[in-house]
Formats: C-alpha cells, structure tokens, sequence
C-alpha cells in the first residue's frame, strides 16, 4: 500500500523518541520507579521489537534504583526520571533538586556501603553529571543487547 502523497506522516521507528517519564516523591517510589523500567523494556521488547537481553533488564533496574535512591536520599524535594531509547542503549536520567555533584570513591574492598554510583559506573555504556540552572543531571546508557558472542554489550575486552 503506498501512503505517499495522503497527508499522513508516518516516521520510521529510529526517528521516533520512545521514551517514558516520571516524578518521585517519596522512598516507597523506588520500588514504583524499578517496575516502571522494568515495564517500559518490556514494551520497547513486545511492542517496538527491539532486542532487551536479560542482563540489560537487570541493569536497568539496577541503575534506575541507585540513581533515585541517591537523589531522593540527597535532594530535597521530588526527582524526574527519564527512560529514552537512544542508539541501541536506554539511557536513564535522573534530575534531583540538589545542585551537589556525587561523590564517586574510588572502589575500596573494605568500605562498608556507598558503592552505588561504582558500580554504577562499572555496568553503563556511559556516565556523566551536569549542574542544570536548578539542581543537576545524572545520565547513563546501557546497551540493550547483548554481543552474539556472550560479551555484554558495550564493553570491550582488554
């Protein structure tokens, strides 16, 4: 069937943002923002087509729980979380009311607990932080799929 010419705008999937967002208020939303990534993987996999593997799945989640623990534990007020797809990744952004950077230690085996953002940044494709006029940014990228080869996708073996 040839649409051309009919007025309709149809755009091609990888034109087309697919994303979701949300505001949390409150530490019960952890659990709440989990199940969200969770569910919007689930509709980019049935829905879109795209390939989620299981270890992207678990990731996510893992990422989006330390993310929004750390702005709802640090920052006043609610935090936004954005879900996007991006070049084969989910990217997931947090924004948070605090204009404080993190704090990211380097890995030490014998500190009991603030290991979040290090392993954070052990699983992401990418990590960065940006103060914003109000409060600051955090966004990473997880790949999606995973290497036909068994290698978690976006890392590369040294």
């Amino acid at each position: 069937m040839d649409l051309a010419g009919q007025g309709t705008s149809l755009q091609p999937l990888v034109e087309r943002s697919i994303s979701v967002s949300a505001a949390f208020e409150s530490s019960e939303d952890i659990a709440v923002a989990r199940a969200m990534a969770r569910d919007f993987l689930v509709e980019v996999q049935t829905v879109h087509g795209l390939p989620v593997s299981k270890r992207a799945m678990g990731m996510v989640q893992l990422v989006v729980s330390e993310l929004v623990t750390n702005a709802r534990k640090y920052a006043p007020g609610p935090c936004l979380l954005t879900l996007e797809i991006s070049q084969g990744a989910v990217e997931v952004t947090v924004w948070d009311s605090s204009t404080t950077l993190p704090l990211i230690l380097p890995p030490d085996p014998t500190r009991v607990g603030q290991h979040g953002l290090e392993i954070v940044m052990a699983v992401c494709r990418s990590f960065e932080v940006h103060r914003e006029p109000v409060g600051k940014r955090v966004r990473t990228a997880i790949v999606l799929a995973d290497d036909p080869g068994g290698d978690a996708a976006g890392r590369q073996m040294m």
